[in-house]
């Protein structure tokens, strides 16, 4: 185990035996760290936290801290439970849940760039790169593989689906379906071409999902009708998946495009 000395450790921390903690970093009570951790200098990690085998949180990170929601009590027991493998950058935040007993969850393998911002009770899956200055609201849901771009913001209770991608200052205020690519306001520009490639999609498949995308945003049809449309495709683990994401969205989903009035709302 290599702490600083500098470093300021509840007793009530449970640390595995490997973890390296710098200078004046804070871990507080009820904190788990385990194996392979590193905490750089000044982080901040707080009461009701976990953290996965070789997950990295480097300067000035504050992790489970209050949320900011005004009807927080202070007594409730909440938590922030964070996988294995992640990379977490300088001055990134990521709140605990609000509510008494709930949790804000990190999977794997996540990258979360500096200033980054996770609310209460997110939800975040594993393969996720969030960058610099990204912030998401309480109760946003991230699917795995998910790109979002700097700058951008996240409104509470949206979901951003599977292996999509977010363009820098994008404002998202509805359902990012999966496997599409947003720029500009809660606006879909394209399936995320490179992005499917990258994870090896094939061309068949790609081809499909391309086809769904035209069926919801290119074939003057209303969503329900569009469904029906993608339902008659070759099945796939990926459409099924597209449809049930549509299907249960309660924000409505991103549209192709959107008129001045919308806007404005």
């Amino acid at each position: 185990m290599k702490i600083s000395e500098l470093a300021i450790i509840s007793k009530n921390a449970r640390i595995a035996g490997d973890v390296e903690i710098g200078p004046f970093a804070i871990v507080e009570d009820g904190v788990e760290i385990g194996p392979k951790v590193k905490v750089w200098p000044h982080a901040y990690i707080a009461s009701g936290t976990s953290i996965g085998e070789a997950t990295q949180i480097h300067m000035g990170a504050v992790l489970g801290h209050f949320p900011q929601d005004l009807a927080f009590d202070k007594s409730a027991k909440t938590y922030l439970k964070i996988g294995k493998r992640n990379i977490i950058r300088e001055y990134a935040t990521i709140h605990r849940g609000t509510k008494d007993c709930s949790s804000t969850v990190i999977g794997d393998d996540c990258y979360l760039m500096a200033l980054s911002h996770i609310g209460h009770n997110c939800e975040i899956g594993n393969n996720v790169i969030i960058a610099n200055c990204a912030l998401l609201s309480g109760y946003v849901t991230v699917e795995d593989k998910a790109f979002i771009s700097g700058n951008v913001v996240v409104h509470q209770f949206c979901r951003i689906g599977a292996l999509s991608m977010i363009g820098g200052f994008t404002g998202i205020n509805k359902d990012v379906p999966p496997y599409m690519l947003v720029r500009g306001p809660s606006v879909v520009r394209s399936i995320n071409l490179i992005g499917l490639r990258r994870s090896k999609f094939s061309k068949e498949l790609i081809d499909n999902l391309k086809e769904a995308f035209r069926l919801l945003y290119n074939a003057d049809l209303n969503t329900a009708q569009a469904i029906e449309g993608i339902k008659k495709l070759k099945p796939s683990n990926e459409l099924n998946h597209l449809i049930d994401f549509i299907e249960h969205s309660k924000r409505g989903i991103c549209k192709y495009k959107y008129s001045d009035a919308e806007y404005f709302e």
